[in-house]
């Protein structure tokens, strides 16, 4: 699968249209020469073939996704100027493209007015939602599903606050009975709710806990980082989407455009329902401030230096791919949960596997059947490393047995987790490349011992 070059002629046609608007400056001397930036460009192409192949279909190891090449190209344009997006001084063009781009992904969660931005990813965004929630709440703790990303624990000891983790169900969702119940002393101020878990893409039942919130008094970020966009998808379970019409209810939400939404790391963005949260991050500065009456994207945020870069590039792929059910950005998230099903039911077709639950979104989490617990987390590990071996790149996962004793993997559990094969079908193309990803995985489970399978 060669690499994109054509567009290059494109680049040079934008950053001819870029340098007319400069014109009247003078010109400047070129620091370096094509011959002295050779040597060690080329060396770094050498070393980044180092890499698995993330862009290409048979990469379904991790949550990464191609940047789509209009991201691609406006991203390289804006680094002839690197614009800074801590002020409007630094970044004047790309903060406001940054304001409008933000303006879309609220409109797509349902939120007309809302205060947000865009920082370097998901746990920097959810850091600010918790940091917000503590200041609204002091002294009150943070509650997230077992299942949610790590960083909500360690983000909270950060924090200073108390952090507790809530049962999950079988299938990695918070258990609203146990939240319920953890709500009793009123220590919890903000509850976490993931859609879209990292390791099986488990989505909590976020209209039960808005529920609760109407008996309690809490705080409800939505960690979307992975799942966010999947609000526009028309193919989800009628589970899934219900929550995903409630995200408007949320206090807060975290969306990270450089998982599904197309862009190059880092791209993540925090949303606040009510735009009065900004008074939390007021500041005075003799330096930065003193060109436009209107608040800072710095004003308004954690961070203080911020690509414009990475606005630039957002702006520009929500141009050509508006965040409209029924668009085209909207088919291509259908198309990779169409494919995760797809493997999903072969795999569950397979004497060899022992699958979870169908996807609630786009990963597709197996174990590989065995005698014991520990047994099948051996085989896992090689099939992991053989597949690898047949550019066809897993990701590997430990869950509980809470979570796979349902699917009946092993006879005997002599562990209290099973490592089991993961894999994030999130590109569009892994619908027509799936007939090969299973080949290739049948065809690496052969090279471990294990028979050919038999249809159930």
């Amino acid at each position: 699968m060669p690499f994109d070059r054509e567009s290059l002629a494109l680049l040079d046609e934008a950053l001819a249209v870029l340098a007319d608007g400069f014109r009247h400056l003078p010109d400047v001397p070129r620091t370096a020469g094509m011959s002295e930036l050779r040597e060690p460009l080329l060396a770094a192409a050498r070393r980044l073939q180092d890499n698995a192949p993330y862009h290409h279909p048979l990469y379904v190891g991790h949550m990464q996704k191609p940047p789509h090449p209009v991201a691609r190209l406006a991203y390289t344009l804006a680094l002839w100027l690197n614009p800074n997006n801590h002020a409007y001084d630094g970044g004047r063009a790309s903060s406001v493209m940054e304001q409008e781009a933000i303006g879309e992904i609220a409109r797509m969660v349902g939120w007309a007015s809302s205060q947000g931005h865009l920082c370097s990813g998901g746990t920097l965004a959810n850091f600010e939602a918790l940091w917000v929630a503590r200041e609204l709440h002091p002294g009150k703790g943070i509650a997230a599903s077992s299942q949610a990303h790590y960083t909500h624990e360690r983000l909270s000891g950060v924090l200073g606050v108390s952090f507790r983790a809530i049962a999950t169900d079988a299938r990695g969702r918070m258990d609203p009975a146990a939240l319920e119940n953890a709500l009793q002393d009123g220590t919890i101020g903000t509850v976490v709710v993931t859609l879209g878990t990292t390791a099986s893409g488990a989505v909590d039942p976020l209209e039960r806990i808005l529920a609760l919130r109407a008996r309690h008094a809490f705080r409800i970020h939505v960690d979307a980082a992975y799942g966010g966009y999947f609000t526009l998808a028309d193919n989800l379970d009628a589970d899934t989407r219900q929550a995903f019409d409630c995200v408007a209810q949320a206090d807060s939400i975290a969306i990270d455009p450089h998982k599904h939404g197309l862009q190059p790391y880092g791209c993540g963005c925090v949303l606040f329902r009510d735009p009065a949260v900004r008074r939390h991050y007021r500041h005075d500065s003799p330096y930065t401030y003193l060109s436009s009456d209107d608040p800072h994207l710095g004003e308004i945020s954690l961070e203080c230096s911020r690509p414009g870069a990475a606005a630039v590039a957002l702006w520009a792929t929500q141009r050509l791919l508006p965040l409209v059910a029924g668009g085209t950005f909207a088919q291509d998230l259908a198309a990779g949960r169409m494919a995760a099903l797809a493997l999903h039911r072969a795999l569950a077709a397979d004497t060899r596997f022992a699958p979870l639950s169908p996807p609630q979104l786009d990963i597709v989490v197996w174990a590989v059947r065995a005698d014991t617990a520990s047994q099948a987390s051996l085989r896992a590990r090689a099939l992991h490393a053989a597949a690898g071996k047949h550019d066809l790149h897993l990701s590997l996962v430990a869950l509980p047995q809470a979570m796979l004793e349902p699917h009946d993997p092993v006879r005997a559990w002599d562990a209290e987790t099973i490592v089991c094969l993961r894999a994030c079908v999130m590109k569009p193309e892994h619908r027509e490349w799936m007939s090969e990803i299973l080949a290739r995985l049948d065809a690496a489970a052969r090279t471990t011992g294990q028979e050919s399978p038999q249809s159930r």
